[in-house]
């Protein structure tokens, strides 16, 4: 361990551990968790010291009663919007001069035929302030000890404890309104316009907004991570210094994304699969995001056939078409699962936050009765915010019933900052209440164990953030952080040891990875597993047969070839370091030293060359980025925008072969899993366009608390 690193802890935090006894104790299971690296004892002994000194308060959900019994709803493709719609509106779309946005100020950068493509496939989506139910069940409120206590209703009722409660709707700020919104089945080829209008300032349904979502009612979509032109790509770097020249964009604004659905450099192997898009907006992103502003982009690749939906063509991957009559598709037995975390007031939580000045209405600090079972959020967390309700598209703990043949799994995690690890679980007794099991505080995260359960199927994994693999990996579990994405065939005609399903069968996608808070895991299949944390998300019932021409493939995609000499750029790397802060307040998290300045180019760390080059890169160039963890004991979920990256190296090891603790390290992806203390150099390129880009933490109390940076692409 290096002498800085042991002055960056300082005395206090050292003696939290003891350098000798965690050289003799813990090094062992440093790799375990996470923390192999030259300063892993430092990030030991800064969990130890966090932990010493914060203390932070968050309500225990009131326990689904009734779990596993709503159905799973699976969006369908929005419709377009007909041209003689949409070329009668005021302000239609169109290449020229202001017609951007309702600004007025701003153009396309590119066109779709300066790639030789269509004019755009145009859809229209409103903000809007909606209620969302997460469970038609019965709940039962319960304190930390997992004991009955009592509730409240809005209009200040109290209930005595042990009263079975019906939730209130929570409020949500969603895209047409709903949680997780639209699904926009897209194709390459096939460009598209999404008009995106603010109505967060109109509430029909007098809905009480509490006290989270951007106080101003703004918000700035952001197609993650599309190959997109920055007016497009909804970044703060380039709002605040174009476009809007704010945070985002105001009630009664609009804008018009334009994304080419074209892949980088015009290369084939850069196709991508499984897009979702998310507010942004500057300083309030996991807010908005928590609040609802969620949807999901499915890309299809109709080239050759080879992933357009149909098995009987091309890569035979699981996805039965229909082509609908108002210019949509929908995809049977091809399911994008959007995973997210919620946490529900109990009404004596105190709400006291750095925040809470933006909401006077809330007269915070206060405990607040009259928002008992709605959403509640924490904006400045020290360790970042997680629920202690799984949901998955919306619904808690949803029950989805399949035919016995192959399905095409797109997992998305939309959470603020938890990450999950999960298996294909078999369970003879079923679910039982972790509260009725005897666990009590951060254990009753997820509400619900199955002590029996056992992995009864693999996953087959067929494509990450970046699309489609090389070839299938076959996997017992896998870990999906905030933002990734994850693709998987499942066989539900068959047990791994071979045995047939039968009709009435059910299976349990399961999270086995245990995390307390948004720091890290505290336990995982990679960090000395809990046999006892196996927490069900989602009930599979196995259904009737079903025709299934699909196929798991050999091969797919091919990687575009790294350059035979790309060790040689090492030296002259860019090398941001990703690190808390000693400030506190809104400067909590900062990359190199410094936090975020929208306005501004971020510059490198001095590298083994000698060099502090700026964070920007010419059009068509590409270059080795180093991101490092500067350790105390998190991880980091880094994006960079706009295009696909290829890790190559981690702790200065080769991994272009591959790393078990990484297996998607052999694709490319957006998002850079950083383990604690970890350095991570991935090689990507700057094609097609030229703007301001950012790159951030997408754990988003870390990104809303400064920690990303800006960049850009010169002609």
């Amino acid at each position: 361990m290096s002498r800085r690193a042991i002055l960056r802890i300082g005395a206090a935090g050292t003696a939290a551990v003891g350098l000798q006894a965690a050289r003799s104790l813990l090094v062992p299971s440093l790799s375990q968790a996470g923390l192999l690296s030259p300063d892993g004892v430092v990030g030991v002994a800064s969990i130890a010291w966090a932990d010493a000194i914060y203390t932070e308060a968050f309500p225990t959900s009131p326990l689904i009663l009734s779990p596993f019994t709503d159905k799973l709803p699976i969006p369908k493709a929005l419709a377009p919007v007909p041209q003689s719609v949409y070329s009668g509106w005021a302000k239609p779309p169109g290449p020229g001069n202001g017609q951007q946005s309702s600004l007025g100020n701003e153009r396309h950068q590119k066109w779709p035929d300066s790639v030789g493509y269509p004019d755009p496939i145009v859809y229209k989506i409103d903000v809007l302030v909606r209620g969302h139910a997460f469970t038609t069940s019965k709940v039962l409120p319960i304190d930390a000890n997992g004991k009955p206590t009592v509730s409240f209703d809005v209009a200040g009722k109290t209930y005595a404890a042990g009263t079975q409660r019906t939730l209130p709707l929570s409020t949500i700020y969603g895209f047409n309104g709903s949680f997780p919104g639209p699904r926009i089945n897209a194709e390459y080829g096939k460009p598209v316009l999404v008009r995106f209008e603010n109505h967060l300032d109109e509430n029909p349904l007098g809905l009480d907004r509490q006290d989270f979502g951007a106080p101003d009612w703004s918000f700035l979509t952001h197609l993650h991570n599309g190959h997109t032109a920055p007016e497009s790509d909804g970044n703060p770097h380039y709002t605040m210094k174009y476009g809007p020249k704010s945070h985002g964009y105001l009630p009664q604004m609009f804008v018009d994304n334009l994304y080419l659905n074209w892949p980088a450099g015009g290369d084939d192997r850069e196709k991508q699969s499984f897009f979702w898009f998310h507010d942004h907006r500057m300083d309030q992103t996991g807010s908005n995001v928590y609040k609802g502003m969620v949807g999901l982009y499915p890309i299809y690749d109709p080239k050759g056939g080879l992933d357009m939906g149909d098995e009987r063509q091309g890569f035979r991957l699981p996805g039965v078409r229909t082509n609908n009559p108002d210019g949509s598709f929908d995809v049977d037995y091809d399911i994008p699962l959007a995973i997210f975390d919620a946490r529900l007031d109990d009404g004596v939580t105190l709400h006291n936050d750095i925040h809470d000045k933006e909401f006077p209405d809330a007269k915070n600090p206060k405990v607040h009765p009259e928002w008992w079972g709605k959403t509640f959020f924490k904006h400045f967390p020290n360790h970042g915010f997680v629920g202690d309700i799984f949901t998955v598209n919306g619904t808690a703990y949803p029950t989805l019933e399949v035919k016995r043949r192959k399905y095409r799994f797109r997992f998305l995690d939309a959470s603020v900052s938890r990450i999950y690890e999960f298996k294909l679980m078999s369970s003879t007794q079923g679910p039982k209440s972790a509260a009725s099991l005897g666990y009590s505080d951060t254990e009753l995260e997820g509400q619900y164990r199955i002590p029996d359960g056992q992995q009864c199927m693999k996953f087959t994994q067929i494509a990450s953030d970046g699309g489609l693999l090389p070839f299938p990996i076959t996997r017992d579990s896998f870990e999906l952080w905030p933002a990734k994405r994850r693709e998987f065939v499942v066989d539900f005609t068959r047990y791994q040891d071979g045995s047939p399903t039968t009709k009435g069968d059910v299976i349990y996608l399961t999270n086995v990875m245990k995390m307390p808070d948004g720091r890290m895991w505290s336990t995982s299949s990679r960090a000395s597993a809990d046999p006892d944390y196996k927490v069900p998300v989602m009930k599979v019932v196995i259904g009737d047969n079903a025709p299934d021409d699909s196929q798991i493939p050999t091969q797919m995609r091919p990687l575009p070839p790294l350059p035979s000499n790309w060790q040689n750029m090492l030296d002259d790397r860019l090398i941001f370091e990703v690190k808390r802060g000693s400030a506190g307040g809104e400067t909590e998290w900062l990359i190199n030293g410094k936090q975020f300045e929208p306005a501004t180019v971020s510059t490198s760390l001095k590298n083994k060359a000698g060099n502090a080059p700026p964070a920007q890169q010419k059009m068509n160039s590409f270059n080795l980025w180093e991101i490092r963890n500067g350790g105390g004991g998190w991880v980091h979920p880094f994006h960079l925008h706009m295009e696909e990256h290829r890790t190559v190296m981690r702790n200065n090891k080769d991994v272009t072969g591959g790393d078990p603790s990484h297996p998607d390290d052999v694709s490319r992806e957006d998002l850079v899993a950083l383990d604690p203390s970890e350095s991570v150099i991935i090689y990507r390129g700057f094609r097609d366009f030229v703007g301001p880009y950012v790159a951030h933490c997408h754990n988003l109390a870390h990104e809303d608390h400064s920690m990303m940076f800006g960049w850009e692409i010169t002609p």
